[in-house]
């Protein structure tokens, strides 16, 4: 089993583009280059490229955050693609700037956008890269969960997250060849 479709998560529209919540559009911006098109039957931009010498969708829900499931599933469905064969790169809470990790299956974490992918494919058995934001909590900051997630990084998290998504961004070949074990141990050793 490899990865087939990678979906960044993150919220469509200018006012959004440089936020927390768009970490997954990030990553998925850089493989893509400018080969995103927007495609109305799955509500996304999409593309079609080659990783490793495979076949890969690239996937940019261009719905909100909480119903990116609507794309991913639309996707999934018409081009035979299997809940294993998913990455879904989103920002997460409970990783600290300038980590990634990488897992498969497990619950949504209060994560809207995984909730409705859930829902979509009926399934949590796809992948996950969880790209590390922090949390206002563990940052010091007086702010709310949903309020930090839609700004900007401050300007000494943007490097780490940036770090976090080419440490990611190494690994995706190696998700397409199936070598999830060896991915996982690199993306999860952090060299100092």
């Amino acid at each position: 089993m490899s990865i087939k479709l990678i979906v960044g998560l993150g919220n469509p529209g200018p006012e959004y583009e440089q936020t927390r919540h768009n970490a997954g559009f990030w990553l998925v911006d850089q493989l893509a280059g400018s080969s995103l098109q927007r495609d109305k039957n799955f509500n996304a931009l999409v593309a079609k490229t080659r990783i490793a010498g495979e076949e890969v969708w690239l996937l940019q829900p261009q719905t909100f955050m909480n119903r990116s499931g609507q794309s991913v599933g639309a996707l999934c469905r018409f081009y035979k693609i299997t809940p294993e064969q998913v990455l879904v790169v989103h920002d997460e809470l409970d990783i600290a700037p300038g980590l990634a990790k990488l897992k498969k299956g497990g619950s949504s974490g209060g994560h809207n956008g995984l909730k409705d992918i859930t829902a979509a494919l009926g399934t949590q058995d796809y992948w996950r890269m969880r790209i590390g934001i922090g949390h206002p909590r563990t940052l010091n900051l007086q702010q709310g969960v949903a309020d930090f997630v839609l700004h900007r990084p401050r300007k000494e998290e943007q490097p780490l997250i940036d770090e976090s998504i080419a440490r990611g961004l190494e690994i995706i070949p190696m998700l397409i060849k199936g070598e999830f074990a060896d991915a996982m141990t690199k993306l999860h050793t952090v060299s100092k």
